[in-house]
């Protein structure tokens, strides 16, 4: 088990995630107060994974930048593999062959989708993959409407995969891809550098050989890679601080606190404002009198001034919110956007640097 390595699929432009990736590219958005992809890196780190490789199209010198301190905070390296076009899912793991089978070419190595949320259950992974034997190993998770995905048909005892169904019409499993897989190095030789999807062709083709199993993740799960399900994964995360009872210190507390809510210790938060549940708010943050937050994200130097009201939004970096504000339906403010006193925003995009001194209704509206 030494020397293992693992490959993060960052891809390009974050575009579902706009206008936050405006800004940033989306592995370093901020997800609860931290890298969204350093969740990612820790729990790898905290398995004995030596080497990350980050596939990346866009921005790699600012992620660069962002990551380097935790390499030596996880004592893990963490190198980029750029694209000079978009190789898919499964195209830039041959761009990588060389670096993914130096010093230990018969190691497993962890492949992820950088937008997956979940308690990281790596160690079972990696036990569950050797047992088995086989050339790849793919995490898979339960979902309630399983019509919207593509869902993986396992026997339920071995894990051997028989086959995906997209979208299926009628039931065949409620089990679909959680993004999370591990592979032996014999896969890069069934991978060209080109434009290639695991899910759609070597996935099925793996399966067919009877070299593929699937293991059920339990606990929380989210891709969090649009506004929507930021905000489901952030409560999910909450939760899950909240249950644990060892993390449970990171979270706020007190007379104005209806948990579970995560505070930097530099934001200044009024005690005539009311804070949850599910709420992040993050560093040099300034909540004024009779605020009401409840399952919003805002991220770093934002201020908020008396007795607006936010939910299911984002705020963005260096946002200023007026007097008597009502934001709600998964709005999302890009860095340094000023909202005027009394204004309601219903769930719209509003761009980077943007001046707001009228309502906005529509919740489809970008304000650019």
């Amino acid at each position: 088990m030494s020397n293992l390595k693992a490959v993060i699929l960052v891809g390009g432009y974050g575009t579902r995630l706009r206008p936050l990736t405006l800004s940033q590219p989306k592995p370093i958005i901020p997800f609860c107060n931290k890298p969204l992809v350093v969740y990612q890196i820790e729990a790898l780190a905290k398995i004995g994974v030596t080497t990350v490789v980050l596939a990346i199209s866009y921005k790699p010198e600012e992620m660069a930048k962002a990551l380097e301190p935790y390499e030596s905070k996880l004592s893990v390296k963490i190198k980029y593999s750029r694209e000079s076009i978009p190789l898919g899912t499964a195209g830039p793991l041959s761009l990588m062959k060389k670096l993914l089978q130096e010093d230990s070419p018969d190691s497993p190595f962890f492949v992820l989708n950088s937008d997956i949320v979940s308690e990281f259950p790596f160690s079972d992974l990696l036990k569950f993959h050797y047992a088995h034997g086989k050339e790849g190993t793919i995490m898979v998770t339960t979902v309630t409407n399983p019509s919207k995905y593509g869902v993986v048909v396992y026997d339920q005892n071995s894990g051997k995969i028989d086959k995906f169904v997209e979208k299926p019409k009628n039931y065949v499993g409620n089990k679909i891809n959680a993004g999370l897989y591990i592979f032996n190095p014999s896969i890069l030789s069934q991978i060209e550098v080109r434009p290639t999807s695991l899910e759609k062709e070597i996935f099925p083709a793996m399966a067919a050989s009877g070299q593929l199993y699937a293991m059920e993740l339990h606990g929380f799960w989210m891709d969090v890679g649009q506004p929507k399900d930021y905000l489901i994964g952030m409560s999910k995360y909450l939760s899950h601080l909240q249950e644990n009872d060892q993390e449970v210190q990171t979270l706020a507390s007190g007379p104005n606190i209806i948990g579970p809510v995560l505070i930097h210790p530099s934001a200044k938060i009024s005690p005539d404002s009311l804070i949850g549940p599910y709420v992040s708010i993050g560093p040099e943050c300034f909540i004024e009198t009779g605020v009401r937050l409840k399952h919003c994200t805002l991220m770093n130097n934002v201020h908020v001034e008396a007795h607006s009201w936010i939910k299911s939004s984002i705020i963005g970096w260096h946002c200023h919110i007026g007097k008597w504000v009502r934001m709600d339906n998964a709005t999302v403010l890009g860095m340094d956007v000023s909202i005027h006193d009394e204004v309601f925003i219903n769930g719209a995009k509003v761009l980077p640097h943007k001046c707001i001194s009228e309502s906005i209704i529509d919740p489809n509206a970008i304000i650019m």
